[in-house]
């Protein structure tokens, strides 16, 4: 096990040491951040954030599709960090999380 550290970037930049056997959710939630959560499995995108910096182990997530994947956004419940990482989280963060693709011409 090693500590990471997580940095919140629009939570005023904001950095919390993190235990890297720790989802992150959990993780966050025990240093009292704030945070929407729903399933705690990786099943939905409730506890979703934008991961901006560093890498993490999202494996056992299985509701990211890939454009999500490939913006960056994480299942803050079953990621654990892998390096200190940078995150942009809560709902604030969901800008592009969800698209009608009736008003996006699709999917990107």
């Amino acid at each position: 096990m090693a500590e990471r550290i997580v940095k919140l970037a629009n939570r005023n930049g904001e950095e919390l040491t993190v235990d890297d056997a720790e989802n992150l959710l959990d993780a966050l939630l025990d240093h009292g951040v704030d945070l929407p959560y729903a399933c705690l499995y990786g099943g939905c995108i409730t506890c979703a954030a934008r991961l901006t910096e560093g890498e993490v182990d999202q494996e056992r997530q299985v509701a990211l599709n890939d454009r999500q994947l490939r913006e960056g956004y994480v299942a803050l419940c079953v990621a654990k960090p892998l390096t200190d990482c940078t995150l942009e989280v809560g709902v604030d963060s969901h800008d592009r999380l969800y698209q009608n693709p009736f008003l996006t011409g699709g999917t990107r």
